[in-house]
């Protein structure tokens, strides 16, 4: 399973690390620590030493209670580093955006795929990234990042996060977004509460048929902190287990900042699942 992403190859054939890149001041676990475009540079080029096969740049935090920031804001946060990047880097880039104007800037600057946390629903973002020709990932967010996480209700999460994201893809392939150019991401921590998280990562295997590969986003999110009682920096070991119980029932795309402990945790998991 092979994503074409602006010339740049994804292979999906395996379960792959999306290195987390946040150039912004407020993110929940590394904000603030690339607003510099050299430092981020550098930091780009470790993860995918590391064996990060995509690097997803993001110039807006979604993190709870999070404030909007203005586009032009996040255009000058992304687009010097995806310029930079994309000819400096064998992998691919992702744009973390839901923005449509920076959605068509980055592809033009080479941008390979777009991460939108509000699935193409904000009004010209399904044109844009249809237009743009290149993979997306649609992901589940109930509510706003100021207020996703004030008490969030389901009635049953795992089929209405399903109904969701189905929909959103009958919408994207009626706009000129093939199947397999889609990657669905279920949205962990947004808009759900711990037993929301742990019920869609129990059942995580029901979102495999909805598109070209599941991507998942766990590492050092609140729910690890909950269940370790740890801070953001001391979450890797429940990051890595989470990674690779996702990665058991069949996630593609394992979105990640500890790159390399993540790439060793889900290289062990895929020898045992190909053992005979």
């Amino acid at each position: 399973m092979l994503l074409d992403c602006a010339g740049k190859r994804l292979d999906l054939g395996g379960p792959v690390v999306m290195g987390v890149l946040n150039v912004t001041p407020d993110s929940f676990s590394d904000g603030g620590r690339y607003l510099k475009l050299d430092d981020a540079r550098r930091r780009a080029e470790a993860m995918a030493a590391e064996g990060a096969a995509i690097i997803d740049i993001g110039g807006e935090s979604t993190r709870p209670g999070a404030a909007a920031v203005s586009i032009q804001e996040e255009l000058d946060r992304v687009l010097p580093l995806v310029e930079r990047l994309s000819g400096a880097l064998a992998v691919p880039i992702s744009v973390d955006t839901s923005k449509p104007e920076l959605m068509r800037a980055a592809v033009a600057a080479g941008a390979g795929l777009i991460n939108d946390v509000r699935a193409l629903r904000a009004p010209g973002a399904l044109e844009a990234a249809a237009a743009a020709g290149v993979p997306v990932c649609l992901m589940h967010m109930r509510g706003e990042p100021g207020d996703m996480q004030h008490a969030p209700r389901y009635d049953e999460v795992v089929t209405e996060v399903r109904d969701f994201l189905a929909e959103r893809l009958r919408l994207c392939e009626a706009a000129g977004i093939p199947r397999e150019r889609i990657l669905v991401d279920p949205g962990f921590g947004f808009g759900k509460s711990l037993a929301h998280n742990l019920s869609l990562l129990r059942h995580l295997d029901r979102f495999l048929d909805l598109a070209a590969g599941v991507l998942i986003g766990v590492s050092r999110k609140s729910m690890i902190g909950a269940l370790l009682d740890a801070p953001a920096g001391e979450r890797l070991s429940g990051s890595l287990a989470a990674a690779v119980i996702a990665a058991w029932q069949g996630a593609r795309v394992i979105r990640a900042h500890d790159v390399r402990e993540t790439v060793q945790a889900l290289r062990v998991c895929a020898a045992a699942a190909a053992a005979a």
